[in-house]
């Protein structure tokens, strides 16, 4: 079992990626002698066999593939041993995992938490149990339903930072952003202090997100300002890359300073979906501010980077990319004259947007697709419609302060 328990490390089933190509191998001699050891047809073979489903054939079966595989031997295991509360957490966390981002029902999250629910009332100081919670109910539809383990966790485990940090993910859903403020805080110092920069960094971009909500310019430029001051980041690293790139596009966009956003500087060495950020960040920053014909190439790019993403098979993110471009081209579209276009093309981004769920990287866009169309509607001097834009981006995001401004905007000048 201490085999199959190294073998899991390397599985890290909400990252993303949840497998590097460099730690498959060791993962794979690990599932190896943990196979050689005799530990009859029992509980702990079954664990083993679960687990050496991710990692069988990995150079040449599709990763979903063999997650699907596992998830099925997990709900197995968990069947066939229903006093084994780790079986029930594991298999709950395995749904989590290959949830579909398209499935607005959230069949997998609703199933995960039906199972951790009666394991969290009799297991009320497990870590994991209150974890994989907030994770299932991180969506709009069923973040009330986490707050009770995001009040708790925290003090379950008080050290790590993940866990300090874990709860913002339902006060950000639900707008409590005071409790975000603090959560991150606990969990950015933490990080710190055990010089776990991907955590420091992925609780400071939450942090920045939220000060921006409640007006804390200010508190959100000091944290922009600690980013500039740190050396050389690795930037490959999708968790710590997006949280570097984001932090200063939601500082200049959420604040509307066009010719700030306008200079940003896509990272280079970065995954392209992270590069996509900055490079939406700059050409919506141009037109927005009256600049179409220089936010082409910034179309450009972000079209090249949406096929690339979709060459490589990393289609939820190929899709967000698309969103993006749509965004541009809408603003574009509305600098050059063109109402109606604009419209139909921010429209068409608002839909696609939230028929999809984000990852947990995210605190959600850096403004999300309704809310802009709801700002676009203002410029067009049409209120009615879009204050009905603000209202349903609040229920997908309430409390966002651009949208609460919008609504009170809309409202005054109908």
């Amino acid at each position: 079992m201490a085999h199959w328990g190294i073998a899991m490390t390397h599985f890290h089933q909400l990252w993303e990626p949840p497998l590097s190509p460099l730690t498959i191998p060791l993962a794979q001699q690990e599932i190896q002698q943990a196979q050689q050891i005799d530990t009859s047809p029992g509980r702990e073979r079954k664990y083993i066999e679960a687990a050496s489903q991710i990692y069988r054939d990995a150079a040449t079966i599709p990763y979903r593939t063999r997650a699907a595989n596992y998830q099925r031997a997990m709900s197995d295991l968990a069947a066939a041993e229903p006093n084994d509360p780790e079986a029930q957490v594991f298999f709950a966390l395995a749904l989590l995992a290959n949830a579909s981002p398209a499935d607005k029902t959230h069949a997998n999250q609703k199933q995960a938490a039906d199972l951790l629910e009666p394991l969290y009332r009799a297991h009320p100081q497990h870590p994991g149990i209150p974890h994989y919670l907030i994770h299932a109910y991180d969506n709009a539809e069923l973040a009330p339903r986490g707050l009770p383990a995001a009040r708790v966790y925290a003090q379950i485990a008080s050290s790590t930072p993940h866990a300090l940090h874990m709860p913002s993910h339902i006060f950000t859903r639900l707008g409590l952003w005071d409790d975000s403020i603090a959560s991150n805080l606990a969990a950015r110092d933490a990080a710190h202090r055990e010089g776990n920069i991907r955590e420091e960094f992925h609780a400071m971009d939450y942090l920045v997100y939220a000060y921006l909500q409640t007006g804390r310019d200010a508190d959100a430029a000091q944290i922009v300002q600690q980013l500039r001051d740190v050396p050389k980041l690795p930037m490959g690293d999708f968790i710590l890359g997006y949280a570097v790139v984001a932090m200063p596009v939601r500082y200049a966009i959420e604040r509307r300073q066009w010719a700030d956003a306008a200079r940003i500087v896509p990272p280079t060495a970065a995954p392209p979906h992270v590069e996509a950020i900055a490079v939406w960040a700059r050409g919506l920053a141009l037109a927005r501010s009256g600049h179409p014909l220089g936010a082409r190439a910034e179309i450009e790019r972000l079209k090249q980077i949406e096929l690339q993403l979709r060459a490589l098979g990393n289609d939820y993110w190929a899709v967000q990319v698309g969103i993006l471009m749509r965004e541009v081209m809408a603003w574009s579209a509305q600098s050059e004259g063109k109402p109606e276009e604009a419209a139909s093309l921010l429209r068409q981004a608002a839909n696609q947007e939230d028929a999809i769920e984000k990852l947990p990287v995210t605190p959600g866009p850096i403004v999300p697709a309704r809310e802009q169309l709801g700002d676009l509607l203002l410029e067009q001097k049409n209120p009615a419609q879009a204050a009905k834009e603000f209202a349903t981006a609040l229920v997908n995001a309430p409390g966002r302060r651009g949208a609460v401004q919008g609504a009170a905007n809309a409202s005054a000048t109908k």
